[in-house]
């Protein structure tokens, strides 16, 4: 059986109570990082893909002195993986979708990082109810709404099992989540009036280098009527709809983003209480989203939701897209708004050069964040109150930020856009 998470927890006392005084810098500094439990173990299933290797490169640099299992169904790219990663790791064949070899692969680790999408359509939480039996604690990196709402439900069972889980816990959703927490928090220490709408804004070139799992991803959402939020009420509204043209700040300026259904948007409503959201994505050439737009106005729902026939669709468009990728790079930005009742309009910007690389560290973080042994038993979303879900967010966000090109906090937004609008008297809004 794999060892409980909560064995780690006599480290926790030492590197939280790091992160709040002098020494808060090397706690920050992944070459630093250090834990008293030098054995824990960490699985990444779908470590031979963009996302999970990306995952497994960041923890390696982040905390040398973790073992790390590379899960996947192919041998030859897992050994390629270990051999890059070094002496600390270890290959390990696994099919996520029969138990036998998940449960083999879930005996002996601290924590599973569940990176093998796409988790769109995806029938069970197979990973999770495996790393309950197993009492393993568990990541995932899922962006789809049904899949976390369907993860939550299993909350009293990892209470029972005594394990900590968190689910959506990537970069979006997932830092995003985090950072949106932040806004909403210092907003209601600081403002006179109440959180009134949260926007979420994401834009990746091309496909940001993270692989043809992101491209069948972004085809899914297409056949999902889109949840968003108006004033406390629930609404739906058309996929790849309502653009707005959002400016990311420095290194990315403005670009146009399309409302798609994304899981962040349920969970932030549901746990901050803020009674307006939504979340909007793009992505450049330019012309992707106009044939994002042609492909959900053209294809039927019911085709865009069925697996196997999206999977077709990825093996057409993906070396074209592949090619588009050399010229467009993999650039990404987040950017959270928080607009409050009594006018106060506050901002977080989050960008990188290459999402491929900036994914893993923000997946990363949260490994630390659970493996110090703060996180609760139960399932949890990452913006869920300080002490539940993460112990430090403002830690989490600093490991996570590491290598971007922009990251800011709570600013308005005319202090971090590129083009802020001028009303006269040297006022900007």
């Amino acid at each position: 059986m794999a060892r409980a998470l909560p064995r780690l927890n006599s480290t926790a006392t030492a590197i939280m109570a790091s992160a709040t005084s002098a020494t808060k810098e090397t706690v920050l500094d992944g070459a630093h990082f250090q834990m008293k439990n030098r054995n824990a173990r960490v699985l990444v299933l779908g470590g031979t893909g963009r996302v999970g290797g990306s995952t497994a490169v960041a923890l390696s640099k982040l905390c040398p002195d973790l073992q790390i299992v590379v899960g996947s169904r192919n041998r030859e790219k897992g050994a390629a993986m270990v051999s890059t990663l070094g002496k600390n790791s270890e290959f390990a064949e696994v099919n996520i979708y029969n138990e036998g070899s998940l449960l083999m692969a879930l005996r002996d680790v601290d924590l599973v990082v569940h990176a093998a999408g796409p988790f769109q359509q995806a029938p069970k939480c197979t990973v999770l109810e495996a790393a309950i039996e197993t009492k393993t604690a568990y990541i995932d990196v899922c962006d789809d709404t049904i899949y976390s709402q369907r993860a939550k439900s299993f909350k009293d069972r990892a209470i029972a099992a005594n394990i900590p889980a968190i689910t959506t816990g990537g970069i979006y959703p997932g830092v995003s989540n985090v950072m949106a927490a932040e806004l909403v928090r210092v907003a209601r220490n600081e403002s006179k009036g109440e959180p009134e709408r949260l926007r979420f804004s994401y834009y990746t070139a091309g496909t940001g280098g993270a692989g043809p799992t992101i491209l069948a991803t972004s085809f899914l959402l297409l056949g999902e009527e889109v949840v968003a939020y108006n004033k406390g009420e629930e609404i739906t509204l058309e996929p790849y709809s309502g653009m707005l043209s959002v400016d990311f700040g420095k290194g990315i300026g403005r670009k146009d983003v399309f409302l798609l259904n994304l899981p962040e948007v349920r969970s932030a409503r549901e746990v901050l209480g803020v009674p307006t959201v939504s979340a909007r994505f793009g992505t450049a050439p330019f012309f992707w989203n106009w044939g994002m737009v042609a492909m959900q106005r053209l294809f039927p729902a019911e085709y865009l939701r069925d697996r196997s026939k999206v999977q077709q669709l990825v093996q057409l468009f993906d070396p074209v897209v592949r090619a588009f990728d050399g010229i467009a790079g993999e650039r990404v930005s987040m950017r959270v708004d928080l607009e409050c009742t009594d006018g106060r309009n506050t901002v977080g910007i989050f960008s990188h050069r290459r999402l491929s690389v900036s994914v893993g560290t923000a997946i990363a973080a949260f490994v630390l964040a659970v493996l110090e042994g703060a996180t609760q038993p139960g399932v949890w979303f990452p913006e869920e109150p300080e002490g539940i879900a993460i112990e430090a967010r403002e830690v989490l966000l600093k490991r996570a930020s590491q290598g971007t090109i922009n990251f800011v906090m709570n600013k308005a937004p005319w202090m971090v856009e590129t083009e802020p609008k001028e009303l006269g008297l040297g006022i900007y809004i």
